[in-house]
Parts: C-alpha cells; sequence; structure tokens
C-alpha cells in the first residue's frame, strides 16, 4: 500500500463500520474527527489507531488529512450541508475521495465543481459507494450488456430482503435522508436529459422473490453516470420499494409536504413534522442488520417498452454492504488501481469485471 486512508468521521454509526471492515481486510487507516476526546477514544476502541483532528466546516482543516495519493473516505453528512470541502480537500490535493451519501444533487453538485479539478490533480473521487448506489450500478450495467442493441430505457428497483420493522432496521443518517427527500425532487434521466420530479410521483411493480412489490419513484446516482457510459441509453428512473406496503400512501404524503413548503412558514413546519421522524443517532445492531439483506433489480427495456433483460443483485445488510464496498474501494485506490480519474461512477472507476468480482466477493452476487 502506498498511500494512507483517512477515515472521516470515525465516531459516527457508517464510519465505525468502515473501520471495522478495513481492519478485517487487514489495513490499519486513520481516524479523523472534530472533538479531539471523542476521536481519541474511536482510535483506542479500534486498537491504537492513528488519529487527527479535522473540523467538516474548516477545509484547510481537512486539506491536512491527506497529500496525493491517499484516500479521504468520509461518512460526515448531511453531504449537502456539511460535506463539500471534504471534496474539494481531496480534489485540490491529489487524493481520492470515497463516501458514503446518498444524496443525488450532492453528487450531482460534485461532478460540476471538482471533475476538472480531480482529473488535473489524478483523484478518483467516488461519491455514494454503498448500497446508495452500487448495486443498481452493478444490475444496471449487466442487464445493459445483456441487452445489447436493443437497449433503450432502463428501469432500477431497490428493495430489502427481510423486514425493516417499521423503522427499526434503519440508521439516524438514513432515516434523516428519507425524512429531507420527502419535500426535495427527485432527479430522473428522460428523453436524454436530466429532469426534476417530485419524490415518490409515481409507482412501479416489481416481482421480487417471486412476489409483486410496490416501489415509488425515487432517484439514484445511476442516472448521473450510466448515461455517459451507454450513451444509447434514452432514459434511466430509479425506484425505492423499502416500504412496498406505503407506496399507495406516500405519493400523496409528499404532495402534500411539497405544496406546503412552498412557503417559508409551510417549509418550517414541514421541517419541524419531519425531524421527529429521524429519532435517535446510531443505527441497527449486529443482530438487526442480520435480518435484512439488499436486494437490486434492474430492467432493461426497448424503444418499444418491452423488457429485453433483467438483473437481480442480492446481498448482506445495506450497512454491512456499504462499509465492505467502501473498505475494497478504498484499497483499490490507494494501490492505484483506479481506471480513471475525475468525479465518477462504480464502472468507470474500476470497469464492470472487475466491480463485479469485487462484489461477489463480498457477497453481492447476480442471483
Amino acid at each position: 500500500m502506498t498511500g494512507t486512508i483517512v477515515v472521516f468521521g470515525a465516531t459516527g454509526y457508517a464510519g465505525e463500520l468502515a473501520v471495522r471492515s478495513l481492519l478485517r481486510r487487514g489495513v490499519k487507516p486513520v481516524v479523523a474527527g472534530k472533538t479531539e476526546s471523542r476521536i481519541k477514544a474511536a482510535a483506542e476502541k479500534f486498537g491504537g489507531l492513528e488519529y487527527r483532528l479535522a473540523d467538516a466546516a474548516d477545509v484547510g482543516s481537512l486539506r491536512a488529512l491527506v497529500g496525493a495519493g491517499d484516500v479521504l473516505m468520509t461518512t460526515v453528512g448531511p453531504f449537502d450541508q456539511v460535506g463539500y470541502n471534504a471534496a474539494q480537500a481531496a480534489a485540490d490535493e491529489g487524493a481520492h475521495y470515497i463516501d458514503s451519501t446518498g444524496e443525488v444533487g450532492f453528487v450531482h453538485d460534485l461532478r460540476e465543481r471538482h471533475d476538472l479539478r480531480a482529473r488535473e490533480t489524478g483523484a478518483t473521487m467516488l461519491p455514494a459507494f454503498g448500497n446508495d448506489y452500487v448495486p443498481g450500478f452493478l444490475a444496471g450495467a449487466i442487464a445493459i450488456e445483456r441487452a445489447g442493441a436493443q437497449i433503450a430505457s432502463l428501469d432500477i428497483g431497490y428493495f430489502i430482503d427481510g423486514s425493516l420493522r417499521g423503522g427499526k432496521g434503519l440508521s439516524h443518517g438514513t432515516r434523516t435522508t428519507v425524512a429531507e427527500g420527502m419535500t426535495l425532487p427527485v432527479t430522473l434521466w428522460h428523453d436524454r436529459t436530466l429532469v426534476d420530479r417530485r419524490a415518490a410521483s409515481k409507482v412501479k411493480t416489481f416481482t421480487i422473490s417471486g412476489h409483486r412489490k410496490a416501489a415509488v419513484l425515487a432517484t439514484g446516482t445511476e442516472v448521473l453516470f450510466l448515461p455517459r457510459e451507454y450513451p444509447q441509453l434514452a432514459s434511466v428512473t430509479v425506484y425505492n420499494g423499502w416500504f412496498p406496503e406505503m407506496s399507495r400512501v406516500l405519493p400523496l404524503v409528499t404532495a402534500v409536504a411539497t405544496t406546503v413548503a412552498r412557503t417559508d412558514r409551510g417549509a418550517r413546519a414541514v421541517d419541524k413534522v419531519l425531524a421527529k421522524t429521524v429519532g435517535p443517532t446510531g443505527g441497527p445492531d449486529a443482530a438487526e442488520r442480520a435480518r435484512t439483506g439488499a436486494h437490486t433489480v434492474a430492467i432493461a427495456r426497448n424503444a418499444a417498452g418491452k423488457a429485453v433483460s433483467e438483473v437481480h443483485v442480492v446481498g448482506p445488510n445495506v450497512y454491512d454492504l456499504t462499509a465492505e464496498l467502501m473498505a475494497w474501494a478504498g484499497i483499490e485506490l490507494v494501490n492505484g488501481r483506479a481506471s480513471s480519474a475525475g468525479v465518477v461512477g462504480p464502472t468507470e472507476a474500476f470497469g464492470l469485471e472487475v466491480l463485479t468480482r469485487a462484489c461477489a466477493d463480498i457477497g453481492l452476487v447476480v442471483a
């Protein structure tokens, strides 16, 4: 290993899982955070790791964490509020970058702001390199390859095998993203351009493990990167089916929330209500995570809308999967094994064949 992997946010839920995944792979990262007492305690808990201090609001402190060829792995969110400085620091220093965001607007901004600079400095930047949204890239790219010249559009659906038990299987960060997403538009690749639609404004049914399950219109970074790799794609649409029993209610909820939030007073009221759904910090423990698995489907369609290929990928719990994916990618990047620099998607960074093998080793496999 020629550089250093720095995990910023190692005292948080996702950050701790990422550190543990790296340690299982024999890699000792540097852990970083804002509060010395907390990050020092975390470093000791992980077996005496090196620790450094940095503040998400201070880009200079973030630049000091890494140099050219290092990897900055960050789980500090909400990313659209506090994530930009870490990305800027990595791009400026020529350090590779990985994050755990599920916020597509943030990723879009990263590409606009830092892609050119990252290419100049040789940094490979991999936003949303977890269950958000690597499984969709894997299933989607395989479905596209199988469809061949017939491909015109792609539908991707994210589901859970098992039950989230009314949200008990979700982390604080996920609940925050879901709550904030109720009033934010979702981005689609439609008729060869990016367009915004109201979240959950459309419901689609997929066959999952022999059962028909509904999913609501969502978004994913697949809409940003797959059309660049596969120019023949006219449309890419992403759906979320984590709560299929709520699929008929969610369109009404988002319609009301977005209407009310159009005024400052209404927005404050909606924020207050949604804040109550976020719950305590942290996330599900190992026993709770073992109750569920990730299940993602991609359906490639021809110009007439007929399905010409369908690919399912299944894997471990979404939080364990995210930690393992980030750890693997971090090791690949620090050893100089990325295919391209800039702000890129998973298949652009490593190629479909390498990504498929790595995911299978982690337990994310084509069903």
